[in-house]
């Protein structure tokens, strides 16, 4: 048994590690989500396989007993893959809700301990919406993205076994949306940083005044407080307005390029077909393998922002909880019994004189 100054109980109280220690106990439900992935992006693949057997098996030897086959096939994979998926789907929103019942407590415990250490000058219920943003990123869409992207070499392997120019197009397109994702991470990091620190300070302003609500209304200070809150407000908005109107330019442009390219692999594989260098079936697959192949990048562009405002998020609580350590448990004390007598008691906040 430790005592209280054993310096491995010290570790386990650490608060640097309250993050990292919630999501290692749920590094399993990533794995399971990572697993299903797996599967999930193997049967993507199934599209492109069913056009593959249609344009070159069925169509050249007009057999109905084979397209139904595939068909009946091929519709049994789909709905192995939705399930798949609803499964993935139901495994994060279980580990969003466990990471929100282990650091739930501990986030509340923290805000408060932080606005009795300040004096209540401070007061903010922000690091409760930081956990709210992290759970809501782990269930959201974006996070998808994420899980597919390591799987993105078993189409490009695949577009190279098609044909070696497919597989070409395929790499360059790949590394042309990764340049483009680094892109949006730079222009877009600094100012939604910028635009979530001020509008906590807005936040707070807003707070701070309200607990003195009568006082400001009585003194005529309501309009002057409106102004220079609609100030931080504005400043919000236009710091938030350039980071989206880039990210939405960043957006088009993938979206725009990943169209194009798999319209261009089409005609590529059109002229190959020509030439008899591949079946039509390879020219119609290639053209939907090429799409699967950058959806990941193309999705993880599209959902940067959300991506961003969970990682600030995420920063943010790592800063609270290291700096509001879990204090001990306090001495159990029996039950009272109704008497109580007081002299000459002193109570004061927590760093306040």
């Amino acid at each position: 048994m430790n005592s209280p100054s054993d310096p491995s109980r010290h570790r386990e109280l650490s608060p640097s590690s309250d993050l990292s220690a919630a999501l290692s106990a749920c590094r399993g439900s990533f794995l399971y989500a990572g697993f299903f992935s797996l599967f999930v992006n193997v049967l993507l693949l199934v599209p492109s396989f069913y056009m593959l057997a249609v344009y070159d098996k069925v169509v050249t030897s007009g057999s109905e007993s084979t397209l139904l086959m595939l068909t009946l096939i091929v519709v049994f994979l789909f709905l192995v893959m939705g399930g798949l998926e609803w499964v993935r789907s139901q495994i994060l929103i279980a580990t969003s809700t466990r990471l929100d019942r282990l650091l739930g407590g501990r986030v509340f415990d923290g805000v408060f301990a932080e606005t009795l250490a300040s004096g209540g000058r401070t007061a903010s219920a922000q690091p409760l919406g930081d956990l709210l943003q992290v759970r809501q990123f782990l269930t959201g869409t974006g996070l998808f993205a994420f899980f597919d992207a390591p799987w993105m070499p078993i189409y490009l392997v695949l577009m190279f076994l098609f044909h070696p120019w497919f597989g070409v197009m395929a790499v360059v397109s790949a590394v042309i949306l990764a340049g483009l994702a680094i892109w949006n991470e730079l222009a877009t990091r600094g100012g939604l940083q910028e635009a979530n620190r001020v509008s906590a300070e807005a936040s707070q302003f807003t707070q701070r005044n309200l607990r003195n609500a009568e006082a400001v209304a009585a003194m005529g200070m309501q309009n002057r407080l409106r102004a220079r809150w609609q100030a931080k407000q504005t400043e919000v908005l236009d710091l938030q307005s350039r980071a989206s109107g880039r990210a939405g330019l960043i957006n088009m442009l993938s979206k725009t390029y990943r169209l194009t390219m798999q319209s261009l692999v089409l005609g590529l594989g059109a002229y190959l077909s020509i030439h008899k260098d591949i079946t039509p079936g390879l020219m119609i697959s290639g053209s939907i393998l090429m799409g699967r192949a950058l959806a990941p990048l193309d999705q993880m562009i599209a959902n940067w922002r959300g991506f961003l405002q969970a990682r600030d998020a995420y920063t943010r609580l790592g800063r609270l909880l290291a700096a509001q350590p879990a204090r001990e448990p306090p001495m159990p004390l029996p039950d009272p019994a109704g008497h109580l007598t007081v002299e000459q008691l002193v109570v004061a906040l927590p760093g306040a004189a």
